[in-house]
């Protein structure tokens, strides 16, 4: 790195970048559980010693949805440590904050909080592993934003058209135009791109003078047709991207000839899985910034476990392993043990260099016993470094490659062949799952009514996000919807004819996806509703059930307790259930004879409450039954649920809202060229190093063209 001179500091941005930290990763786990936070304060402690302007961190900054307690008062005990200081942040904000800062009760920059004393401030946007959900669409970030410790920016205000207004920063004579987007699903975003439905905003004055920084969390690497967001994809006259997401660390600055930026991916800060990217050194980035100039400065994370990764192919060594010798497993596992050993010398050798790095290393050993081998018993060779390895469980990977038959085996082409573990390198999500069951189903479990998109959405909701109504909602959403369609048809009520009708309604909505997000997106925010419902319920049946207790007489024991609203099987058990062997008259008379007539009827008024929700059992032809005999149906089962029945009782609400803040920006649609904007005049130096990027030097500047 070249010395910078006093002049050039005031015109020098410092920014530390990482992304993927993951706090609260294995955080149970005994040897493993306080890696993340140790290697957050070793690169908040980086922050802090090179005197950088701020910390930008691009998602995932925690591992889970809903981090624990363990997990929130670690970052807001290292947060307080290392950002709270009395040096004077250098740079200022000339972007209207009420714009980049939104969502926030408090739309500005924490730094410039008059109650806070900010030294060094923290930008993050928010990744897939802790992204706003919920009915208020909150997320971790959020906490920390409200308590004045990060600056959360890159929300979308709306799902079907994104405008990222940047945060524009100057310091001396450079400005960054600072933009961000937060993880959004692959599928979705890619649609929008090409729909041009993302318009990345620009400054009206001197926009060629800025330099542009955006910072996302997407799938760079090609996951599926649409499940990775394409390079080509962003606008041109970005000049650095820093993407998160991708684990592997590749920081060093890698230039995009077609769009003429450079890219940036730090990858994550702890190994979270084991597979080879993971293996790959870990680092952070220094990054100067100075008027259209840049320089990436590699930072190496010493408090990071080291991982040591090998594969073994068992057909590879005839003159080892023969599978017709009956002792080839005892060999085998000799000859793991061997490779084992090895890398934990390795490890070792590497621990005496750096004393802050974890005593017990990360080793996996990848076998592939193709060719008639039989694997050994992983748990017996474990039990061999249970005081060695930080994963002993799951040292041994043992895989079988099949290899794909070609339709003309003498076009096979052998150099094609890959050997890899479909169960690590592929990644599968639930709603691929979903999808693959239902198209390999047999006839009589395909759907119907419902999609295998929307399902696997609705599925991907329960198991990321713990929304358990959503698979219930999206199914009340879609039958309702099939419902009407059907009346607006005036469909016949003969079967043959509703299923012809439901199956071409069902193809229709197949064919159009941005309805069928949209259809997911009510189901979820209904879902939500529910779940804020069920809470206010739940504390009023409490609080009901405990005024009851109260105002009962010693010698009223026969009258039993009132049933309270709830949600689950319990409803009507415990207490309730004794009087289940009365009639339904003797019951009311029982619980009539509680309390005064006034409390009483209050009483019944908050626990009997009609509610509109569709009954559970409803089908398609419910559409053709006659409404004149629902008044009297609906009261008589209503009673009978209250006392008698087990099932959930449920409140739907639904809310929406939109806003549109006008950002007073030029605005630039994605996947356009702007004919305005001279290439010429947009270079940005950049010199290559191994471990640093020197444009400071007196270099000729490289144009775009």
């Amino acid at each position: 790195m070249s010395t910078i001179n006093s002049q050039d500091d005031e015109d020098t941005f410092k920014i530390l970048i990482a992304t993927d930290i993951h706090l609260g990763y294995m955080e149970k786990d005994p040897v493993r559980g306080n890696d993340t936070f140790v290697t957050f304060n070793e690169i908040l402690d980086h922050a802090q010693k090179n005197e950088v302007d701020f910390v930008l961190l691009g998602g995932d900054l925690f591992h889970e949805n809903k981090p624990s307690r363990k997990t929130i008062h670690a970052c807001l005990e290292s947060l307080r440590k290392y950002c709270m200081g009395d040096r004077p942040v250098q740079f200022e904000i000339l972007s209207d904050q009420a714009v980049n800062f939104y969502n926030s009760m408090f739309p500005w920059v924490n730094y410039q909080d008059e109650n806070l004393n900010i030294s060094l401030p923290v930008f993050s946007i928010h990744g897939n592993h802790d992204d706003p959900t919920g009915a208020d669409a909150l997320c971790a970030l959020d906490v920390l934003s409200c308590a004045g410790l990060l600056n959360h920016f890159g929300r979308s205000a709306s799902v079907e058209k994104i405008d990222i207004s940047p945060i524009l920063l100057r310091k001396g004579r450079t400005k960054i135009a600072l933009y961000g987007l937060g993880s959004i699903p692959d599928e979705r975003l890619y649609r929008m791109f090409v729909n041009k439905q993302v318009t990345m905003l620009r400054p009206k004055e001197d926009e060629d003078s800025w330099f542009n920084l955006f910072v996302i969390h997407q799938n760079r690497s090609k996951h599926g047709a649409t499940n990775y967001i394409p390079e080509q994809f962003l606008d041109d006259f970005i000049d650095l991207v820093v993407w998160g997401h991708e684990h592997e660390c590749k920081i060093a600055p890698c230039k995009n000839e077609q769009q003429c930026f450079y890219v940036s991916q730090p990858g994550s800060s702890v190994v979270t899985s084991l597979s080879p990217g993971e293996a790959v050194k870990k680092h952070i980035g220094l990054l100067h910034v100075r008027g259209k100039k840049m320089k990436m400065q590699k930072i190496a994370l010493e408090t990071v476990r080291t991982f040591y990764m090998e594969d073994i192919v068992l057909a590879d060594h005839p003159d080892l392993f023969n599978p017709d010798n009956p002792k080839v497993t005892q060999a085998i596992q000799a000859f793991c043990m061997e490779k084992v050993e090895m890398m934990l010398d390795n490890a070792e050798r590497e621990r005496l260099g750096n004393p802050r790095q974890p005593g017990k290393p990360l080793i996996r050993l990848r076998v592939d016993y193709a060719g008639g081998f039989e694997p050994f018993s992983v748990h017996r060779f474990s039990q061999k470094y249970m005081d060695r390895v930080a994963n002993p469980k799951d040292i041994i990977h043992f895989f079988r490659h099949r290899e794909q038959k070609e339709k003309n085996d003498n076009d096979l082409n052998f150099g094609k062949l890959v050997s890899r573990p479909a169960s690590e390198e592929v990644t599968l999500r639930v709603e691929d799952l979903v999808k693959q069951y239902f198209q390999t189903a047999e006839k009589k479990v395909q759907l119907s009514l419902l999609t295998e998109r929307g399902m696997g959405e609705a599925v991907q909701e329960f198991v990321d996000k713990e929304e358990n109504d959503a698979i219930e909602e999206l199914v009340k959403f879609q039958l309702e919807k099939t419902q009407r369609f059907l009346k607006e048809r005036r469909t016949a009520a003969e079967e043959e004819k509703i299923d012809e009708e439901v199956r071409k309604f069902r193809e229709s909505r197949k064919k159009n996806a941005e309805e069928e997000d949209e259809e997911v997106r009510e189901a979820m925010t209904r879902a939500r509703a529910h779940r804020s419902e069920d809470a206010v319920l739940v504390a009023a049946s409490s609080d009901e059930e405990a005024m009851d207790t109260g105002m009962k007489g010693s010698g009223d024991s026969d009258d039993g307790f009132p049933a309270t609203l709830t949600r689950g099987r319990g409803r009507a058990r415990g207490r309730a259930r004794g009087a289940r062997g009365q009639n339904p008259t003797a019951r009311g008379s029982s619980q009539r004879r509680r309390g005064s007539g006034g409390r009483e009827s209050a009483t019944s008024s908050r626990t009997y409450k009609p509610v509109s929700v569709p009954a559970k059992n409803m089908s398609i032809m419910d559409a053709f039954r006659s409404v004149k005999a629902d008044p009297l149906n609906t009261a008589k089962s209503y009673s009978e649920d209250i006392i008698d029945d087990d099932s959930d009782v449920e409140v739907v609400s639904t809310a929406s809202s939109s806003s549109k803040v006008n950002l007073r920006l030029s605005s630039t649609p994605s996947l356009g060229k702007r004919g305005s904007q001279s290439q010429t005049s947009r270079g940005v130096d950049f010199e290559s190093d191994e471990d640093e990027f020197d444009p400071f030097q007196s270099t000729a500047t490289s144009r775009r063209k």
